[in-house]
């Protein structure tokens, strides 16, 4: 791996124009024209943590503004600087003064923008329709539905869809490469697995992963990114279903051991892993509904251990129930 491990890779790896951008075609088409007019409406990027939209925003910015992007560009996330005051004040500095260069104004990203106060969006609202000669406003949101209406109406909606595997595969392949990585089979379906489709986490966890000096493996990100892995996960729900109690708690106290889980971590991970078992799917219903209370009572303060031995417990019964016990 390089010297340069200090910089973050999601930085290192951003896309700077439009061109890069991967996976969200329909996007960038319309983001092009923006740029070849040199004129764009407010805009609401929405969609899952990860699938670019704050750097399709920069992308659009670096597009339109060429060497005035610093001049003309301020990006702020809305989930540290959630208040109004923060409208009045920073938002309305940047917004009211006139734009550099040969595009007539500027740009101001708000990130997280659907973590703003009621009274700062009201706020934000003012300020959009009072500075729309000088200032376009790019919002950008997991959950467009916290917007308020008067804000969302005034805004070009861009959804950005999920990135595919297949292109997520190939940032990791390309990122490895350049970074004389080496990265396993197995490693590639464990960053696939603890990100969820969000790029952002998964090259953060390479990068944390790639820093322990050895070749990136499936027990390597796991630890890394404090999950276990779901084959022991399997393996254990399995035994509990077969009767075998001991075998089951064993391995869950193993689980909690080497990977310094809490409660809470194990229990949203078994939620997700008795949908992969080889069971018929309306066991797989009632399992869910027994994980569920399950969590309840850990976060209500139950003891973590008790509550997983007694989920162990409730699952070598409904085994027994239903016949999977052998």
């Amino acid at each position: 791996m390089s010297a340069e491990v200090e910089i973050m890779w999601t930085e290192k790896y951003r896309p700077r124009t439009l061109d890069e951008i991967v996976n969200q075609e329909e996007v960038v088409k319309r983001l092009k024209k923006f740029v070849e007019e040199k004129s764009m409406p407010h805009c609401l990027f929405a969609g899952p943590p990860g699938t670019g939209k704050t750097t399709a925003a920069m992308c659009l910015a670096h597009d339109l503004f060429g060497e005035n992007f610093a001049q003309n560009y301020m990006e702020l996330n809305a989930s540290d600087e959630r208040g109004i005051d923060v409208i009045r004040t920073t938002v309305k500095e940047f917004a009211r003064t006139l734009a550099l260069g040969d595009v007539p104004f500027k740009i101001l990203v708000l990130d997280e923008a659907d973590n703003m106060t009621a009274d700062a969006q009201q706020a934000l609202r003012r300020t959009m329709e009072r500075y729309t000669g000088t200032c376009r406003f790019i919002l950008i949101a997991n959950y467009p539905s916290k917007i308020i209406e008067p804000i969302q109406s005034r805004c070009a909606l861009f959804r950005f869809r999920p990135l595919s595997e297949e292109d997520i595969i190939a940032r990791i392949k390309y990122i490895c490469e350049l970074e004389k990585v080496k990265i396993t089979e197995e490693g590639i379906k464990a960053l696939l697995y603890v990100g969820g489709g969000d790029l952002r986490k998964i090259i953060n966890t390479l990068q944390a992963a790639a820093s322990l000096g050895r070749e990136v493996d499936a027990d390597a990100v796991f630890r890394i990114a404090g999950k276990a892995n779901p084959r022991e996960l399997r393996e254990m729900l399995t035994r509990a279903l077969r009767g075998d109690f001991l075998g089951a708690r064993d391995m869950l106290r193993a689980l909690l051991i080497n990977y310094g889980l809490s409660g809470v971590d194990v229990i949203r991970q078994i939620h997700r892993e008795i949908f992969e078992l080889d069971i018929p799917e309306d066991s797989k219903v009632e399992l869910a509904d027994i994980v569920g209370e399950i969590e309840y009572r850990i976060i209500e303060g139950s003891d973590d251990e008790i509550q997983l031995n007694n989920l162990l417990a409730k699952l070598v019964y409904f085994g027994r129930k239903k016949g999977i016990a052998k």
